[in-house]
């Protein structure tokens, strides 16, 4: 520990200087992950639009998040971190299931039929359920969130007009329902045993992945012809940025902050996701969609920043 000393020479704690309660170093990373979840998770559903070009749903997920916690797992062994115990596995193969299988694999199964920009904004009600299944662990909601919650559901009603989501039920389905895993997994990843630190990051990413490798394979998934550079390419971003880097920012948020703070990347990921799907995907919004992204907006803006 750092100290200094006082007039009659005793030493002194070094006291960090501080903003709100919080270290302003601390304040700093939690900055760079909030950064890294709102920038490079916005990407991430034209990525998986892309690999989904020559993999299957849920090989390609399983690839993706097994090579990237599987890697990870074998540089934190290396450094000589301990591996989880038992219990800790469980708490981890809990939150893999929810965060990896629940929600990744089935938001991949939907842009086989909905477009990468409103995957994202389907996707953005988590804040919303992450306020919902705060209530199992007695987190009383305000009636601000309450307010939030209902402009959400407003904006979904009113994003479902868009043609591609009116064609595609299945897919909207599927995309509130990974919302919902997702959600409540990062809630409930708050009162495991997990591993500590980025080993839990690991363990869960390779549970979820090895999961979603065998679901695939029970499906009859499997890989058609040589991959294209192209789909090479996404997965290979996919597993590093979008899961090594991403995951563990996420994971770190979830420690330090509010569940509702750390999925509040949803703000900006609809943004990114359908900028990019119109200009490199070749993707088409209607006014309906045009419409009712600020309203899901708003909607979130009541639950997320219930507090200062």
């Amino acid at each position: 520990m750092v100290t200094r000393t006082d007039m009659v020479g005793q030493s002194l704690p070094e006291v960090q200087p501080s903003f709100h309660g919080i270290q302003i170093g601390q304040r700093f990373w939690i900055g760079l992950a909030l950064l890294t979840v709102y920038i490079i998770w916005g990407t991430t559903y034209l990525g998986i639009r892309f690999a989904l070009e020559s993999f299957p749903p849920y090989l390609m997920m399983g690839a993706r998040f097994t090579l990237a916690g599987g890697s990870l797992l074998l540089f934190l062994r290396l450094r000589g971190s301990a591996l989880p115990t038992f219990k800790q596995w469980r708490s981890a193969a809990i939150v893999g299931g929810l965060l990896i299988v629940g929600a990744m694999g089935s938001v991949a199964i939907a842009e086989q039929s909905v477009s990468s920009g409103l995957a994202a904004t389907l996707a953005a009600t988590a804040p919303m359920w992450a306020m919902l299944f705060g209530i199992l662990w007695r987190n009383i909601p305000t009636r601000r969130e309450w307010i939030g919650v209902v402009l959400g559901i407003f904006g979904v009603g009113l994003l479902s007009l868009e043609g591609n989501l009116q064609a595609n039920p299945v897919g909207v389905a599927l995309v509130i329902f990974a919302a919902a895993c997702w959600s409540l997994g990062s809630v409930w990843s708050r009162h495991l045993e997990m591993p500590e630190g980025a080993m839990g990051n690991a363990a869960e990413m390779l549970a979820g992945g090895l999961a979603l490798l065998v679901l695939g394979l029970l499906r009859g998934e499997q890989i058609n012809g040589t991959p294209t550079p192209h789909a090479l390419l996404a997965l290979a971003y996919l597993t590093t940025f979008g899961s090594l880097a991403t995951i563990t920012a996420y994971m770190y948020l979830l420690k330090k902050v509010q569940p509702t703070l750390a999925t509040s990347y949803t703000f900006v990921n609809p943004v990114i996701a359908l900028a990019l799907g119109v200009m490199l995907g070749g993707e088409h919004l209607t006014g309906s969609a045009l419409v009712a992204l600020p309203v899901i907006i708003l909607g979130l803006a009541f639950v997320a920043f219930r507090k200062k």
